[in-house]
């Protein structure tokens, strides 16, 4: 799937290191908030007070659906080709994101300028494949719920690289926020019953990629004449990420191809499952981008810690996947501490403001 991670790490416009994740699993940085033209250029003929709702539950269930039918696909329907399955959400982004450019407008088509800036979103891209794959592929492991909760500690990868890399402290009080993050899912592995080792540590993989990336992002597109809108970037690192991932899915899932068509001879549902799911991983982009220019990304944030509660929900009830008190607290306390981290990030900008 395409992650549906966190506002901050979806920043592809103007990426800051000292921005605020969230446990949304998407694969793509959102931009700042958009000028007021921009603002309208999109849904001008429909009213705010219906636009907005209307863009927001659609933000909602793209990004829960996309979960819901990679868990489907990858655990129930027996699907069992992570990678292949990524490869084809690049394939529909890259597809749609050239019409939505190119034909339909939505932003003004940026090119890429010099090898150095193309080596640079390669590399992004690299980093892009892994998290997306080890998020897709722990998904046959381990339920929506705990994906979810796994996913809320970015903030705790974030910070660590950040100071790894770039040797960015944070103050106390930002680094306190992060113990109940940290906490909290402790608190739901210990208690999730349908805990899966394999599936915990590739989930991880896929939070600390999330947040790598942010990092690396912030480092390499630094310069104003590389900066890419959002929908810009996905429209060049799609297509890369899938002559990526062709290799793997060719040496580790080498039948792919061949089972997909005896699948589809059989039950042509696969065919609807295949093309529906890759449409939705680009919607989620639509979408998250959508948000953004008729809110603001702030808003995106809480919506972000909204989704992943409701995700881990919707996916109880339709799987039916057990739960314990144990594991809900934690989830709701990593849950809380996202919340006190951007609380905390919040004033600790303002007090550099006014120094």
């Amino acid at each position: 799937m395409v992650e549906a991670q966190t506002w901050t790490t979806r920043r592809m416009s103007n990426p800051r290191l000292d921005s605020t994740p969230t446990a949304d699993h998407q694969v793509l940085d959102i931009p700042v908030t958009p000028t007021a033209d921009l603002r309208n250029s999109i849904g001008s003929h429909l009213s705010p007070n219906l636009l907005t709702p209307l863009i927001i539950a659609s933000w909602f269930m793209s990004n829960i659906g996309v979960l819901l039918l990679n868990k489907y696909l990858l655990s129930f329907y027996g699907y069992r080709y992570p990678i292949f399955l990524t490869m084809l959400h690049m394939i529909s982004c890259a597809s749609y994101s050239y019409l939505a450019i190119n034909f339909l407008e939505i932003v003004p088509r940026q090119h890429i300028l010099s090898r150095k800036q193309f080596l640079k979103i390669f590399a992004l891209s690299l980093i892009f494949c892994f998290s997306v794959v080890c998020g897709n592929t722990s998904l046959r492991y381990i339920p929506v719920s705990f994906n979810q909760a796994i996913g809320a500690t970015t903030p705790f990868f974030t910070a660590i690289f950040a100071f790894l890399i770039t040797c960015k402290k944070e103050s106390a009080e930002v680094y306190f926020a992060l113990l109940p993050v940290v906490f909290g899912i402790v608190l739901a592995s210990n208690s999730e019953p349908l805990f899966n080792l394999f599936g915990f540590l590739v989930c991880i993989g896929s939070t600390a990629g999330r947040a790598l990336k942010s990092v690396v992002q912030g480092i390499l597109l630094t310069s104003e004449a590389e900066k890419l809108h959002s929908m810009n970037l996905l429209l060049y690192m799609a297509p890369m990420a899938a002559m990526i991932l062709l290799p793997f899915t060719l040496y580790i899932e080498g039948n792919v191809a061949r089972v997909t068509l005896e699948k589809a001879k059989s039950d042509s549902f696969i065919i609807f499952l295949l093309l529906g799911n890759a449409t939705v991983a680009y919607l989620v982009n639509l979408t998250n981008f959508l948000v953004t220019k008729h809110t603001s990304a702030l808003t995106l944030q809480v919506l972000g810690n909204a989704k992943a509660a409701l995700a881990a929900f919707v996916s109880v009830m339709i799987f039916r996947n057990p739960v314990t008190v144990m594991g809900m607290t934690g989830f709701a306390v990593t849950v809380m501490g996202v919340v006190l981290y951007g609380e905390a990030k919040k004033r600790s900008k303002a007090q550099l403001a006014t120094h």
